[in-house]
């Protein structure tokens, strides 16, 4: 099957190598000058350092070469959502009727979850969804075992999905549940920074297990609110991305929160991290999203004040240990 794969970041190259031996895997670099180098040294060293890539992958600057060659196959679309919007926008009339996405988040401005951009940038009628799950994209680009989730209302592209990804090291599951696991998709990098601090300030095991089933909760609430389904949230895409993102050390939302606990500024963990880090763009609108709906969300409203607010760390952690005690597990 022909795949183009626009967006030449971490995840995007690498299910782009972890396909090409299977598929025709086209991948989309923004810069030619990217596009050059991935061609000629088949490595990408800002995002992917060490990792060969497979020598059958091709490589394109050229948009609209990227989603021609999609055309009877499958569009899979890499970019951070910061750069939904733009990528769709320029290939909108152009655009085949099997479009997917990797990206995880809320959009910064609009609180828009992924499809909602899709949605009011190509209409309502394409059919459309979202790749997710519990994945590094470092170790999936070294061919270690990985479940992943194919989220859409349309059962023909989850086939189409499941026909193009699945096999080799890559397990992929179906859902209808796409609004369930776009929002545990995006929370889940939020708790992860929440995680990173109390790991970062010593606060032991107990603390991690508490803060990543109170974050679930946390992510229920809301995900249902929007729409959601409550046994997506247990599943690959809820749970199991939050374990992984909270408790994993190529988890860049959990370096967050460990360089935070260190005493670092944001902007230098973020510089120093040299990747994006989608729980810090979306905080600030999942928790405008929270109050709109009346969901109450301490641990995600913690890490905002401490991005945000020049609150401390440990001052985050105090405010959340010393509110009123309340029923439920």
């Amino acid at each position: 099957m022909n795949i183009a794969i626009l967006g030449a970041g971490a995840w995007g190259t690498a299910l782009a190598t972890a396909l090409a031996s299977r598929q025709s895997v086209l991948l989309w670099a923004r810069s030619p000058a990217q596009c050059d180098a991935l061609s000629a040294t088949r490595n990408n060293a800002h995002y992917l350092p060490g990792i060969t890539l497979d020598p059958a992958l091709t490589f394109t600057s050229q948009l609209s070469a990227a989603v021609a060659h999609a055309r009877n196959g499958l569009l899979i679309i890499a970019t951070p959502i910061a750069g939904l919007r733009s990528v769709l926008s320029a290939v909108t009339k152009e655009l085949p009727d099997n479009v997917v996405w990797l990206c995880k988040g809320f959009e910064q401005e609009t609180a828009m979850l992924p499809h909602q951009v899709v949605q009011q940038v190509c209409g309502e009628n394409l059919p459309l969804g979202a790749l997710s799950g519990p994945s590094f994209a470092l170790e999936v680009a070294q061919g270690l075992p990985c479940a992943l989730t194919i989220a859409s209302p349309n059962a023909t592209l989850r086939s189409r999905v499941v026909a193009a990804v699945h096999g080799a090291h890559l397990r992929v599951y179906t859902t209808d549940d796409l609004i369930g696991v776009e929002v545990g998709g995006a929370l889940k990098n939020i708790l992860a920074i929440a995680t990173g601090i109390a790991d970062g300030l010593d606060m032991g095991l107990n603390a991690r297990a508490a803060l990543i089933t109170r974050g679930l909760a946390e992510i229920t609430r809301l995900g249902t609110t929007l729409g959601g389904r409550a046994e997506t949230f247990m599943g690959l895409t809820g749970m199991g991305d939050l374990i992984l993102t909270c408790t994993g050390d190529l988890s860049r939302n959990r370096q967050v929160g460990l360089g935070l606990a260190a005493g670092k500024s944001l902007d230098d963990v973020t510089t120093e991290l040299g990747h994006v880090a989608e729980g810090v763009r979306c905080v600030q609108a999942v928790r405008k999203l929270a109050a709109t709906h009346g969901v109450v969300m301490p641990i995600v409203d913690s890490v905002a004040r401490v991005l945000f607010e020049r609150v401390t760390p440990q001052q985050a952690i105090h405010d959340l240990l010393a509110r009123e005690a309340r029923g439920g597990v």
